[in-house]
């Protein structure tokens, strides 16, 4: 598709939602590497500016954007709703979505491309990387509050928008065959790698087996809890609301949180050479624990509380199994800029797994502790904000 063309059928995408007034200015905006995503800049006749986000939704990743979009419609409605409630805004505390003039919450081009629409959050800032430890705390505290304010929402009428995303033992099973078939020769390369994670093998189904036992229930959850996921308030550094709700699926409320842990508590880059530098952060686990259990303790079973140092493990542990399988395959899924970077991302989740096991009494303890708080008090160890950490 030329320039052109790609502009006219963004220019129709535009044309085609209830915006309030003239688009203008329209351009590329964020650094998403999954969704097409754009600023628009809209003037009504006073000449009030107005600016919304456009995207077009990946349909090679997404095979059912209608599905995603099902979700997102039926759960950020139940999200304003809880917080009108609680006496929140949920125009700013929550996407909100822009209907198309045909009352749609979203809209297909002539080509088949799907689009949606948001209001811009004016004032709103995301972060990349925590530059102090405040930051990561509102996150937790954003993310806490998201599993709170769904903890009632029927998770099983959501639609699995990417099948399996965290089925572990199905990771395994992947891996394994990826270095059974050994298509590009690499298995020789990873023999210390491979023995790291078949060694772990039961400890890929402790999840799977809790929820089979019926101890561990389904429930709404994100999926991709990364910092830049969660907007703040540029003036107070407090967390406004989580975005990026592409992956809202029914899951395990604790693989949340063992995502962010993952993310978050690595003192060194996704993709380190030198693990010295790679080490699990157990003070940052702590904090993100803080506000994580502040907001949704009281919502979580005893089962979901003793699973949390599991899942930071096991959502670490499939990480790296699935930057080894790309290894393994070829490198076809997740984006490199060097030979061996897969690898490398692997050596990381691995380092980060064995800082978890050797730090396992102390995590343990520290979630005891904060379960406990947060069951006895109203509003337990309320830390301080982003901006108070400055």
């Amino acid at each position: 598709m030329t320039r052109e063309q790609r502009c006219a059928k963004i220019r129709e995408a535009v044309g085609s939602f209830q915006l309030e007034g003239r688009c203008g200015n329209i351009v590329p905006y964020g650094s998403g590497h999954i969704n097409d995503t754009f600023l628009l800049s809209c003037r009504d006749r006073e000449g009030t500016e107005k600016r919304y986000i456009l995207q077009r939704i990946n349909d090679e990743i997404f095979k059912s954007p209608q599905n995603l979009m099902e979700n997102i419609e039926n759960v950020t409605s139940f999200l304003r709703k809880k917080i009108l409630l609680g006496g929140g805004n949920p125009e700013r505390e929550t996407l909100n979505i822009v209907r198309t003039k045909a009352g749609k919450s979203f809209y297909k081009d002539t080509i088949g491309s799907f689009w949606r629409v948001y209001p811009f959050i004016e004032g709103s800032v995301c972060y990349d990387r925590a530059s102090n430890p405040g930051i990561f705390y509102e996150s937790a505290v954003a993310f806490g509050k998201f599993q709170k304010l769904l903890s009632d929402y029927p998770a099983a009428t959501l639609h699995e928008t990417i099948p399996n995303f965290h089925n572990t033992p199905m990771r395994f099973q992947n891996f394994l065959r990826a270095l059974r078939s050994d298509r590009y020769g690499r298995a020789k390369q990873v023999q210390a790698e491979s023995e790291f994670y078949m060694s772990r093998e039961r400890d890929t189904r402790i999840l799977m087996d809790r929820f089979r036992e019926g101890e561990l229930p389904l429930k709404v959850t994100h999926n991709d809890t990364k910092l830049n996921n969660v907007l703040f308030d540029r003036e107070s550094g407090k967390a406004l609301c989580v975005i990026d709700l592409d992956t809202i699926m029914p899951g395990f409320s604790v693989n949340d949180f063992g995502d962010s842990i993952r993310f978050g508590t690595n003192t060194g880059a996704e993709d380190e050479r030198d693990l010295s530098k790679v080490n699990f952060d157990l003070g940052l686990f702590e904090t993100y624990l803080k506000g994580f259990l502040r907001e949704c303790g009281k919502s979580l079973s005893d089962t979901e509380l003793q699973m949390l140092p599991w899942a930071a493990k096991l959502m670490t542990l499939e990480c790296g199994m699935r930057f080894l399988t790309d290894f393994l395959n070829g490198d076809v899924y997740f984006k490199t800029q060097r030979p061996g970077q897969n690898l490398d991302r692997c050596r990381t989740q691995m380092k980060l797994v064995s800082d978890m096991e050797q730090n396992w009494d102390a995590m343990e303890g520290l979630v005891e502790k904060y379960a406990r708080l947060c069951r006895r008090r109203p509003h337990p160890f309320p830390g301080k904000s982003a901006a108070g950490m400055i």
